[in-house]
Parts: C-alpha cells; sequence; structure tokens
C-alpha cells in the first residue's frame, strides 16, 4: 500500500481511533465500560486492518469482540474456549496470504488462553505475549496507532504484574 494514499490514511485514522478507545479503557474503573471500550477498540482495529488488507488481523480482532464476552460468562470452560481457538486457526487458514499472518493468529491464541483459562499474573503474563505479537503485526505493517496501543498494553501489563508481584511480597512479609 502507498504511503499517504487515501487508503493508508483511512487505515491510520482507524489505527488511532481504535488506540483511543484502548486509552479510554485502560483508565476506566468498571469493568463493564472497560469491556465496552474494548470492544469499540476492536471494531475500529478491525476496520483499520481491513483498510490495510491484513485480513487475518482483520479477522481474528473480530473474534476478539466474541472472545471478550464469552471469556468474561465462561471462565475456564474449555467447552467454550477450544471452538474459540478453533475458529481462530480456521480464520487464518482461509485469510492467511504471508508467514507475517501468523502473527495475528499467536496474538488470539495467546489471548484467548489467556482470559478464558487464566487469572492474575499468568493471565495477564499471556495477554504481554499477546500484546507482543500485536506489536508485531503492527510494527510490520506500518500502523502507527497500533505500535502506540500495543505498547501501552504491553506497558500496562508489565506495571500490573509487578505491583501484583510486589502486593505477593508485601502480603507475605506481613504475616
Amino acid at each position: 500500500m502507498d504511503a499517504y494514499s487515501t487508503t493508508w490514511l483511512a487505515g491510520q485514522l482507524g489505527g488511532l481511533v481504535a488506540l483511543g478507545f484502548i486509552m479510554i479503557a485502560f483508565a476506566s474503573r468498571q469493568d463493564d465500560r472497560l469491556l465496552v471500550h474494548l470492544i469499540f477498540a476492536n471494531v475500529a482495529f478491525a476496520t483499520h486492518f481491513a483498510l490495510f488488507m491484513q485480513w487475518t488481523a482483520a479477522g481474528i480482532s473480530l473474534l476478539v469482540i466474541a472472545r471478550i464476552l464469552l471469556a468474561r460468562r465462561f471462565k475456564g470452560r474449555w467447552s467454550v474456549m477450544l471452538p474459540v481457538l478453533a475458529v481462530n486457526v480456521i480464520v487464518a487458514l482461509v485469510t492467511a496470504s504471508e508467514p507475517a499472518d501468523l502473527w495475528p493468529l499467536a496474538a488470539g491464541v495467546f489471548g484467548t488462553f489467556g482470559m478464558f483459562m487464566l487469572r492474575g499474573i499468568p493471565m495477564r503474563l499471556m495477554l504481554a505475549g499477546a500484546a507482543l505479537a500485536w506489536l508485531t503485526n503492527n510494527l510490520l505493517i506500518g500502523s502507527i496507532g497500533g505500535i502506540i496501543a500495543e505498547l501501552l498494553a504491553l506497558g500496562t501489563n508489565l506495571l500490573t504484574i509487578w505491583r501484583l508481584r510486589r502486593g505477593r511480597g508485601q502480603s507475605v512479609n506481613r504475616a
């Protein structure tokens, strides 16, 4: 895609809109608002990736919406998680056109497993892995908003992990 074409600019705008929703989501103290803003962010990311003709990333971004809703309701349920993982793989098989399309698939797998099956620090480590996979994808396609959003997600996850570990140590030391 030609840099500064109308489609490229629209794609970048979509990524920046998604970044805005991500920032609002991370600032939210209410889980329901956080999830709503993450859903809007993923709609924007799907549009963004479609404008960049990154069909695997667009499809998996749409699946993230379903995953957010399902993982919240069916936490720990292999019977729900496995079909979600299967759909991620099917989307990648149908849409992938180059090896770089494996990065969105990796992000989808890490995020799905983490959100369904893990809690606390292990979940956040898995989500950090998903953020690294999305970051790699966004670096490869030149997505400005996507790069910033994933750096923000990665930094927030790592800071939260550090705080959780520090809090564990404090509670152990107090005993």
